[in-house]
């Protein structure tokens, strides 16, 4: 029996462990981590072997799926594609494009399409109606770093290789494996952090695993990391320790002195009253931070989808620039990936609120509206009302605010379309489903994570199997729904959807170079020099060739393209971070704008959050969870990722026997937006008064086919998320809700 392994990138989450793969006949047979990948070296986590299951799983869509009287039957492509053509005309004709949105789903972010694919679709249907995952995860620190750097994706990363350091806000990588912090082991790579004399100091409502092997850690009351870190700013001043170093050529003059007097009432004592960290707590945290050499301040969830996620993802970053930690080895800084040409990011600015949602009068971020307002747009009668649907690779009705409502919202549209593996939760609701082929016979490239990567770094992995007879690629699916959103039709070759994307990125080349003729080189020949055999392979030699380490089109001979990164099968190391700040950021002035006007105006506005006591609440706070072995809702359909992952509300011991609850007694949850019953597991790595859901559960909607997650359904605990939003981002909050909790009758 022949065997043979081949290496490509996990497409699961950030953190793009290396794998091996081994096939005999032509069938996966194993899944191991790679040892000579040098980002990863070996490790990864139960999603990367479980690849060989989501490959194999028998609930997977093969072909396009149509529903016919509340029934899924199989349909051919060309059948599929014709009824969306014939029924996205017959909405935009009768509605106008504002009629039709787009929500997509963070697996987009690890698949090539996704990072090629999207930006035509969405330029093509003309629609101010587009949502995305973003605004119920990472849009905080986008806006945050548009404000202060001039564009959302330059976000700064933490250096943790060479950290002294690291502190930790409402993050959980060690289960998470990072968030837009793209680095394989962080477990391992705390254990090098510690071994080294380093620290790691985590802030949480829960001991989480990450919490449990940090230096120190302390307990926050949920929602209020806003208010210790301005304490932390306070003392910054209070004591003389701001010190930006090579940063203050950058910073707007006035912007330190007026963040000093927006923070002078914010003491270590008043925010203790409030988040319930002591003050000297507070204030020893603010000046190890000032007198480590190198340190890394990091926040993700716990502190983006919170009251006052848009702040504290400010004030992050605040703190690190204050200290000269952003931008230099050891503190945090800005990836360089090798497809993202340096100054390509066009120095114009950054705005938000350049349009509302029609009924609540919601910002626009980020060219997004927030999908906690998607079910409001669905049901609400008018001008502009969203009567269709495409969601592609999204789960909202479990992963949304108020899901129930959007559910049956979505129930309620003329006309809907996924882009999925599985009729699920959410795609159960469509018109039509478009599966694409399996996601080991795509080729892979991290666009997206590339570029957070704790070290410079580049990988290419193509596809592992071919794929099946009749399927499609997902960049050939998005292709097809963008001509058919041009008007050029169902049959119309999707192949011209690629080729628009290397005109563009030709014509962008010569005319950089002075035009045509100073350039002395045609769009024609720059594409004709192009490797790859599919159509993503080509764009990536493209943006590769005149990317930092670029071959410049045989310029520079040394530099890479698509052939030569092919040849490392395991990666190529491009370096540690380093400092380039004088490119990296994309400001019309070149500066860094400290204090933005949204963010002082924030700080004016500031109050305690509805789940707090001072705020008259008497009950809990819920915050959600993470699981190693989930990172969407999908994966609960894997008997090797959802069986040891109960979905149960974790509850202090002092709590529970208050509530005379114990361990697996069913206990009821209810907020403003609703109730759920669910059962209790009790553990002292949570905070008293602070309760816990895992997320992505609720498999037990009919319609759902879904056979192992059906099985284990859990409760979704989205159910009770009313759809409250962050004013500096419009992200939904789904982390310190107020919450009452009582044993089920």
């Amino acid at each position: 029996m022949s065997q043979k392994t081949v290496y490509r990138i996990c497409p699961l989450c950030e953190a793009g462990c290396g794998l091996g793969i081994t096939l005999s006949q032509n069938e996966v047979e194993k899944v191991r981590g790679d040892a000579d990948n040098p980002m990863s070296k070996g490790f990864c986590c139960p999603k990367g072997i479980a690849l060989k299951d989501l490959h194999e799983d028998p609930d997977r869509l093969r072909t396009p799926m149509i529903r016919e009287n509340g029934v899924f039957r199989e349909a051919g492509w060309d059948e599929a594609l014709a009824l969306i053509d014939r029924n996205l005309a017959r909405v935009r004709e009768k509605n106008g494009n504002d009629a039709v949105a787009l929500y997509l789903g963070n697996p987009n972010t690890h698949t090539m399409a996704g990072g090629l694919f999207i930006r035509p679709l969405v330029k093509s249907l003309g629609t101010k109606n587009f949502y995305t995952s973003s605004t119920v995860d990472q849009m905080p620190k986008m806006i945050a770093c548009g404000h202060l750097y001039g564009h959302p994706m330059r976000i700064p990363v933490p250096d943790i290789d060479h950290t002294d350091l690291f502190v930790v806000f409402g993050a959980n990588p060690f289960v998470s494996n990072g968030s837009l912090m793209t680095a394989p082991d962080i477990p391992g790579r705390v254990r090098s952090l510690q071994k080294r004399g380093g620290k790691m100091i985590v802030i949480d409502p829960a001991k989480t695993k990450t919490a449990l092997a940090a230096d120190r850690h302390l307990f926050i009351l949920p929602g209020t990391d806003a208010f210790m870190l301005l304490a932390i700013v306070n003392v910054l001043f209070e004591e003389k320790r701001v010190s930006p170093g090579h940063l203050a050529d950058f910073i707007n003059d006035g912007d330190i002195d007026t963040l000093e007097k927006a923070v002078s009432a914010w003491t270590p004592e008043a925010a203790a009253d409030i988040c319930l960290v002591p003050a000297a707590d507070i204030r020893e945290l603010a000046l190890e931070i000032a007198s480590s050499g190198k340190c890394a301040v990091y926040g993700r969830m716990g502190t983006s989808t919170a009251p006052h996620g848009g702040l504290s993802s400010w004030l992050i970053e605040v703190i690190n620039i204050l200290t000269g930690n952003m931008d230099r080895p050891g503190g945090t800084a800005f990836a360089r990936p090798a497809h993202v040409p340096d100054g390509s990011i066009p120095k114009r600015g950054f705005a938000t609120d350049r349009w509302r949602s029609r009924v609540s009068g919601a910002p626009e971020t980020a060219g997004e509206l927030p999908a906690a307002v998607l079910a409001e747009e669905i049901t609400t009668p008018g001008n502009g009302q969203i009567r269709m649907l495409i969601t592609i690779a999204g789960n909202p009705v479990v992963g949304a605010p108020e899901s129930d409502r959007l559910d049956e919202a979505l129930a309620q549209l003329d006309f809907m379309v996924s882009v999925d593996y599985y009729i699920n939760e959410t795609t159960r609701r469509a018109n039509v489903i478009l599966p694409p082929a399996s996601i080991i016979c795509h080729g892979h490239y991290d666009f997206f994570f590339h570029g957070l990567s704790v070290r410079n770094y580049g990988a290419y992995s193509p596809p592992v199997l071919e794929k099946g007879t009749g399927e499609k690629d997902k960049w050939e699916i998005l292709a097809h729904l963008t001509l058919i959103a041009k008007g050029m039709g169902a049959e119309a070759d999707p192949g011209q959807v690629a080729q628009g994307i290397l005109h563009e990125l030709a014509s962008g080349v010569i005319k950089s170079l002075g035009g045509p003729e100073k350039a002395g080189i045609t769009e024609q020949t720059l594409i004709g020099m192009l490797s790859g055999k599919t159509a993503p392979e080509r764009i990536l030699d493209f943006l590769l060739r005149i990317g930092p380490y670029g071959d410049n089109f045989g310029l520079n001979p040394d530099g890479i393209n698509f052939d030569k990164l092919s040849e490392f099968a395991h990666g190529m190391d491009l370096g540690p971070l380093q400092s380039w700040i004088e490119k990296a950021i994309a400001t019309p002035d070149n500066k860094i704008h400290l204090f933005p006007l949204p963010y002082q105006d924030a700080i004016n506005r500031l109050e305690v959050p509805p789940g707090h006591p001072q705020s008259g609440n008497r009950g809990f706070s819920l915050i959600g969870r993470r699981h190693l072995r989930t990172n969407n809702s999908w994966m609960h359909n894997i008997p090797a990722l959802s069986a040891n992952n109960p979905c149960t509300l974790h509850i202090h011991p002092e709590n529970a026997r208050a509530l005379g609850v114990g361990n697996n007694d069913m206990a009821t949850v209810t907020s403003d937006a609703g109730t759920i019953s669910v059962p209790v597991e009790i553990t002292d790595t949570i905070m008293p008064g602070v309760v816990s859901l895992p997320h992505g559960w609720g498999h037990d909607m009919k319609g759902s086919q879904l056979r192992v997650a059906g099985k284990n359904p859990g409760v979704n605990a989205n159910r009770i998320t009313p759809a409250i939003m962050d004013p500096l981002s419009a992200t939904a909050v789904l982390n310190g809700i107020p919450v009452s909790v009582a044993k089920s009758g």
